[in-house]
């Protein structure tokens, strides 16, 4: 029986174990990777303390932070299910069954796909769910970014910089966004927006070639070496059936990370908190760790 078990080693994951280490609290670390998606993030200015540190360097941090501490991770176990019966909760993996009196959920997010043929074959093969991690390979090549919204114009406005040619694919009848970015892409020679724009495959060989749509009814193919999918990312909370969602799937969490179930807390991305920041993810594994320990000394188990 833990104390606690922490499910996700992202940046919300991580800082409550060291937290929980540092309470000297029985815990476990449930994880499919360390990093989340802080590891994928490519230049990062505005984490405390550093001017300036790459995505992947900070989450190296974080996990040396962690390692220095005798802290249980399993990783590659991706949790299966939550459930709560009394002050016992049990997490299922498909490993083994753990018992635990508190849980917190820092499972992050991941990319939405477009479902598309295609999509499956060519992914890390011109095909790709991070602008800021990927981008720089494509150096003068022509690509297409799937999407309307800021994640779709935050990666074409990265692209224009070193890409030949950048092609936007919105299947709104406009952008969305921030307007200052739409008008920075829109000023940009090298990029184009199809607006009412529907991708309907990704083609090539290899690697990509090619990626049609259907716009308006027409039908059109793009020649590109990259396709570059931002149209939004999803909460990894389907495992979590008891707890209160909003309608993204989000799980949501008062000021010190409390859910609807009793002794399960969440933290980071996965949750309601309106803004997905790695130094915001870390804050909230603090809080919810803080949470979780006041839980168990308020209790009798």
């Amino acid at each position: 029986m833990y104390d606690l078990i922490i499910i996700g080693a992202g940046p919300a994951g991580i800082t409550a174990a060291v937290y929980a280490a540092r309470k000297k609290m029985q815990f476990l670390v449930l994880t499919q990777d360390i990093g989340g998606q802080a590891a994928w993030s490519a230049d990062v200015e505005n984490y405390t303390g550093y001017q300036l540190i790459t995505g992947a360097d900070l989450a190296r941090r974080f996990e040396e932070h962690m390692r220095q501490y005798a802290i249980a991770v399993h990783e590659q176990e991706p949790v299966e299910s939550v459930v709560a019966e009394g002050y016992r909760i049990v997490v299922r993996t498909a490993r083994a069954a753990y018992e635990t009196r508190t849980v917190i959920i820092a499972s992050g997010k991941r990319s939405r796909e477009l479902g598309v043929p295609g999509e499956k074959e060519f992914r890390n093969r011109g095909l790709t769910y991070c602008a800021t991690c990927d981008g720089p390979l494509f150096a003068k090549k022509d690509v297409a970014v799937i999407g309307g919204g800021n994640s779709a114009l935050d990666a074409a406005l990265q692209l224009v910089r070193f890409c030949s040619r950048v092609y936007v694919i919105n299947d709104a009848p406009r952008l969305g966004g921030d307007e200052i970015a739409q008008d920075k892409l829109l000023e940009a020679k090298n990029a184009q927006v199809f607006n009412n724009a529907r991708v309907t495959g990704i083609e090539g060989d290899k690697f990509v070639k090619a990626v049609t749509m259907r716009q308006e009814g027409a039908r059109r193919r793009l020649d590109v070496q990259g396709v570059f999918v931002e149209i939004g990312l999803l909460p990894n909370s389907g495992f979590a059936k008891e707890v209160g969602k909003n309608e993204s799937g989000e799980i949501i969490v008062d000021c010190s990370n409390t859910t609807s179930v009793p002794g399960v807390f969440a933290a980071g991305d996965v949750t309601t908190v309106p803004e997905k920041q790695i130094i915001i993810a870390a804050g909230e594994g603090a809080k919810a760790c803080l949470t979780a320990f006041r839980y168990l000394n308020q209790h009798r188990f």
